[in-house]
């Protein structure tokens, strides 16, 4: 439904005033293409069931169609029979968990991000060397926990600047900070002078925390929210970083911004007076949803989309070492699975 380039189309009267324009990128990062691709190789070659210790990414279209391949979600090790295989979710898990999965002797495949990875060797780092950690995320978030569980003793969890004033910390010239990887940009660094104004000190991550397709669909959605008179973003609501789309949206400047699972969620009363949509996705989000809501907008007389590109993404990470040794040696003694690749 989206168009990049070519004769522009005929349009009648009614859409020559109407827009549609599309985030570019948007929609499934590094991180949750391996994941995903992880659990599906996973159930190629060892068969189902194959447990996963919470949902392996943060929507439910993708997790309901690998339960319908075989995969089986659980929320804890406890409910996975023992010697099993069970994948952990691209948001990571503390080294209790690992402990837990050795002691029920489960066959444990890590789809963790590689980027998610590096916020637990920083948290490691930085408790070595006796730090107190200040980790900005959001409580309960499965990503929070896995890293805050690399050194619980020395991390406290700060939401935002009106979580500063109540930090107690050991020594204030030994204080550093870290952050989940699917924030908005700007409210993290909001978070952080405010920390900064209470310790001068104040110790940054090597490199950035949030991650790249994260600040990639922020700001692709900074392009086009200025301007819009409505933006949807599709993406499931326990997505912190398609949640965050909607924000960002609306402080950018779109009149108005919704989050939708998919299009059967777009309420037709949103489009009353609206000349320009603008529609992006979260990084968890497979294109056919996309696809979907253009479609539906194209039914109620709005155009083919223009795509509107803020940034180029090309990065691509090597799946788990577990899964890729075992499906070498299915592939030397001819049983590797026939679809996907190591």
């Amino acid at each position: 439904m989206s168009t990049d380039m070519g004769m522009p189309p005929v349009l009648s009267p009614e859409e020559a005033d109407k827009a549609v324009l599309l985030a570019a990128p948007r929609g499934y990062c590094a991180g949750v293409d391996r994941a995903v691709v992880t659990v599906e190789q996973a159930l190629d070659l060892y068969g189902a069931p194959v447990y996963v210790r919470k949902q392996i990414v943060h929507n439910k279209h993708v997790v309901s169609d690998l339960e319908s391949r075989g995969a089986v979600f659980v929320e804890e090790l406890d409910e996975v029979p023992p010697g099993r295989t069970v994948v952990f979710s691209a948001h990571g898990v503390s080294p209790e968990v690992h402990r837990q999965a050795a002691e029920r002797e489960l066959k444990t495949i890590d789809a963790t991000c590689p980027l998610v990875t590096k916020v637990h060797h920083e948290a490691k780092r930085f408790a070595a060397d006796d730090y107190d950690i200040l980790l900005i995320g959001h409580e309960g978030h499965e990503e929070v926990e896995g890293t805050a569980g690399e050194a619980p003793e020395h991390i406290q969890l700060v939401q935002g600047p009106e979580d500063v004033a109540g930090i107690v910390v050991r020594d204030p010239e030994r204080v550093a900070w870290l952050s989940q990887t699917t924030l908005s940009v700007d409210e993290t660094l909001e978070t952080v002078a405010a920390i900064r104004e209470r310790f001068p000190k104040l110790l940054d991550p090597p490199s950035d925390d949030i991650c790249y397709a994260t600040q990639n669909r922020q700001l692709a959605v900074k392009e086009i929210a200025q301007g819009s008179d409505l933006l949807i973003v599709v993406g499931s609501g326990n997505s912190s970083n398609s949640v965050r789309l909607v924000e960002v949206a609306l402080e950018a400047g779109a009149k108005a911004s919704y989050r939708v699972d998919d299009a059967s969620e777009i309420d037709e009363a949103w489009l009353e007076g609206v000349r320009t949509v603008s529609v992006t996705s979260g990084a968890s989000v497979p294109e056919e949803l996309v696809q979907g809501v253009l479609a539906y907008l194209a039914e109620r007389g709005y155009p083919d989309a223009k795509a509107v590109h803020s940034a180029e993404e090309s990065l691509i990470f090597a799946l788990p070492k577990e899964l890729r040794r075992d499906l070498k040696a299915a592939a030397a003694s001819g049983r590797a699975p026939s679809a996907g690749s190591v």
